[in-house]
Order: C-alpha cells, then structure tokens, then sequence
C-alpha cells in the first residue's frame, strides 16, 4: 500500500527526455504556458540548493525519494531529470513523454560554445554553493553521461543518438512525442490535447544569447522566462 500511496502522490504530467541544447529552456516556458507548470528544469536547482544532494545520491544509486524533488512541479525538461528517464517513466506512468532533439553534429557545436564550456569554466567559480551545484552537474553530465569524454566530438555524438534510440525503444509510441521546437506549437499542442495559442512560440535561450561567462549566472541561476513572457502577452 506505501508504494501505491506515493505512487498516487506524485504529479508530473510530462517528462522531457531531451538533451540540454535541444531546446529545453524553450520547451519549458511553452509547458508553463500550457498550464503544465511549474516545469522542472536545471534552473531549478539553484532556488532549491538542498536539491544538490538529492541529485548526488540519485545518481549514485539511482534510487531517491523523487517526490521531494518534484513535488509542486507538473512536468521536467532537460538535466538533471533526463538522464533517470527510464526511473521516471515507471514512477510516472502516465505522464507524457517529449523528446527533443536536433542535428547532432548542430547539437554537438552548441553544447560545446555554451554547456561544457561553462561548465569547465565554472568550476573554479568563488561562490562555494555554486562550486557546489557545478560539481553535481560536472558529475552527472560530463562524467555520467559522457563519461567524462565530452571533448571528443565522434564519442558525443554517438552518446547523444544512442539515448534518442534508447528513449524510442523505452516509452510507447502513443505516449511519445518525438519534437523539435522549430516546429513551433502545433505538433506540441496536439500531443498534449490542448489549444494552439495565438502568440509566437518562446524560441528561448539559443546559442548567441548565451553568456558562458559562469555557469552559475548562466545555467545555475533560477530562470523567470516563462513568467515574463506571460507578462509580456497579458
């Protein structure tokens, strides 16, 4: 019955199983314009700092109470909660499930000029919470996923389509949504049963505006788009 009860406990409606640099920041702001927010994201992280330590033990074991994490949150997108795809899908069983994706050789040049280099450069960030936060991340991403060969462009690439074929292979395809943000809302909002908007998809967070200055006020820092952006069309 303890199992069935958090089972029951748990919200999230829709899970992101894409890479960072695939257009999560946007897919998030568009969740939350759907009403499938609050959308868990890496820019979570740093407004719940005791987080840090959840993600730590998950990934060394895998096995966390994942209702602290999501609790109050209707869907995740991107790192850290893309790489348990296979734990939420099970604990989540009805949630819905959006896989986006890009070029992998144009996937592989942005994560490049934004993601790994703010996270090398992060690293030696002052801010003892934030060393903190970069650590978790250069462990779960670097050294987890890529097994710390990131810098190798063939061996990334090969990483990163691998995990769109596992995602294929492990969630039904009624329950898949294989997407990519440049097709804006349509495909999106059919998945999901809900009304096209009459506003302009929140493309968000590309390349160019990316500041790899420090990870920490970049990717770590807790993010207001999806909130401006309604202010903005109200």
């Amino acid at each position: 019955m303890g199992g069935l009860r958090k089972r029951i406990q748990m919200t999230l409606q829709v899970i992101g199983a894409g890479f960072g640099r695939t257009g999560t920041s946007s897919l998030k702001a568009a969740l939350e314009f759907l009403g499938y927010g609050p959308s868990y994201h890496m820019f979570e992280v740093a407004n719940k700092p005791h987080h840090i330590d959840l993600w730590n033990q998950a990934n060394k074991s895998r096995n966390i109470d994942w209702q602290i994490l999501f609790e109050g949150y209707k869907s995740a997108v991107d790192w850290p909660a893309c790489a348990f795809l296979e734990e939420l899908i099970h604990i989540y069983p009805t949630a819905k499930v959006i896989l986006t994706y890009r070029d992998p050789s144009e996937w592989y040049e942005s994560a490049c000029s934004t993601i790994f280099t703010a996270m090398d450069t992060g690293a030696q960030h002052p801010d003892p919470l934030a060393r903190k936060q970069i650590e978790m991340i250069r462990n779960l991403i670097l050294n987890g996923v890529f097994t710390g060969k990131y810098k190798n462009k063939e061996y990334a690439i090969d990483t990163y389509k691998k995990h769109i074929e596992r995602i294929i292979r492990l969630v039904s395809p009624d329950r898949l949504l294989k997407y990519k943000v440049t097709q804006g809302w349509e495909p999106l909002c059919h998945f999901l049963d809900v009304p096209i908007p009459s506003i302009i998809f929140p493309w968000l967070n590309d390349r160019h505006s990316f500041n790899t200055k420090t990870l920490f006020n970049h990717v770590v820092l807790g993010s207001d788009q999806a909130n401006q952006m309604k202010a903005k069309v109200a």
